[in-house]
Parts: structure tokens; C-alpha cells; sequence
């Protein structure tokens, strides 16, 4: 199966986008960070586009509860990223990964809270697989999400940490997009010319938890900076 003409933008932006353009943190140059990648799985369901995220379980000692791509640490036994990013896909969610091509990987990014140097790894679902929650202890819940609603503007907004550090977010379904796996979407969409104008004055605070009851979030309002 050819790759879709609504993907193409997306693949575009990836083989030319830059460090820089996807995040301010590039890993350190004496190679301390731990290698990881996550699996950036884009496909269709019932004809419309797609991304599979899943939702962290809440009893995990890092990112508890947070909306992410499937991925992990790059283990020795793995084929760099994308043998990695293959491989907690189908731990996380049960994919199959004979389905998925690989198309690139982006430039990895730090993440300095837990110092690890994650490449993120474009793919199309060529095939897609039923997905589902493998295993409890890792994964609370696993999401095919629309693009359509992603790139909703109502369901944009940026959220502010208890740092004080701002970024993009997503309000979808049940889930807050939020952190790492927001801004590699936001800055891809960008960079792929496929954003929809949105309030970039629509900042709220970060709730804690995290997904703690939504009519929280929701009632922190527009403009609460």
C-alpha cells in the first residue's frame, strides 16, 4: 500500500527538520544521556488519519499517567532506534511490526529530568494490527487519536508547569497531550504546514496530578497566565 497523500507533508518536513526546530534540549556531546526512542506510528481508521499514543500507568516512577508514544530504552540487543522503537511498540500495544514501515528517524532530543537522549522514529501503519493494553504495570490505556483532533483548534492550548516552564498541549478525548510527546507532534505538524491557527494565549496550569479530574483542567480557563 502507497503512502497517503495527507502523509506526505508530514514525511517531508521530517527529512529536512532540524535539532533546533524540534526542541532547545539536544542530548549532551560527551554522550552521557541514555539512548532511547519512541515510535511516532502514524496510519488511518475507518479512513480517517491517525497517531497511536498510549496513556502511562500511574503507578510508574517516571511520567506517571502521561500521554506518550510507545518507547523505551535502546537495548543492546536492539537495531539502534528503530529496532527499539519496533520493540516497545509491540510490549506497549501489541502491534504487529511486520505491518509498520519505518520511515525516518528525526534528530534525537534530551530530556534532562531523566537525562535520556530519545530519537523519535516516524512510521506508517501499512497494516495496522489490533492494539490493545499488553501489560497493566506499564500502560493504562492505548489511543489510535485523529489528526482531525489534534489539529482541532479547541483542542489546543499550552500548558504551564509548576517550573514555570510553557509548552504546546493537547486536549483530546480523555487524554492531556502534554510535555515531550505534545511537542514533537506540535512542532512536526508546524513544520509540515498542516497546523490550523490557534490561541497560543491559551495557557494553563499544569494539573497535579496530571489527569486528575478534567472539569479542573477545564475550569482553569483561556488566558490563565
Amino acid at each position: 500500500m502507497t503512502r497517503p497523500q495527507w502523509l506526505r507533508p508530514i514525511v517531508a518536513a521530517a527529512g529536512t527538520i532540524r535539532p533546533g526546530q524540534l526542541s532547545r534540549f539536544e542530548p549532551p556531546p560527551d554522550g552521557s544521556a541514555r539512548p532511547s526512542a519512541v515510535l511516532v506510528l502514524f496510519g488511518e481508521s475507518d479512513g480517517r488519519p491517525d497517531v497511536l499514543l498510549t496513556e502511562r500507568a500511574h503507578g510508574l516512577r517516571r511520567h506517571p499517567g502521561q500521554a506518550a508514544f510507545p518507547g523505551g530504552v535502546i537495548d543492546p540487543s536492539d537495531d539502534g532506534p528503530v529496532g527499539a522503537a519496533l520493540r516497545e511498540g509491540q510490549e506497549e500495544t501489541g502491534l504487529d511490526p511486520a505491518g509498520v514501515d519505518v520511515i525516518t528517524t528525526l534528530p534525537a532530543m534530551w530530556i534532562p529530568v531523566t537525562n535520556y537522549s530519545v530519537t523519535p522514529v516516524l512510521a506508517w501503519w501499512r497494516e495496522p494490527s489490533e492494539v490493545r493494553v499488553v501489560d497493566a504495570a506499564e500502560v493504562a490505556s492505548v489511543h489510535r487519536v485523529p489528526l482531525a483532533e489534534l489539529l482541532d483548534p479547541a483542542n489546543r492550548m499550552r500548558v504551564r508547569h509548576p517550573s514555570g516552564a510553557v509548552g504546546p498541549a493537547f486536549h483530546v478525548r480523555d487524554l492531556l497531550v502534554w510535555g515531550f510527546t505534545a511537542g514533537v507532534l506540535s512542532r512536526l505538524f508546524e513544520a509540515a504546514g498542516i497546523d490550523e491557527p490557534w490561541d497560543r494565549t491559551d495557557v494553563r496550569a499544569l494539573p497535579d496530578p496530571v489527569r486528575d479530574d478534567e472539569r479542573s483542567f477545564r475550569r482553569e480557563g483561556r488566558g490563565a497566565m
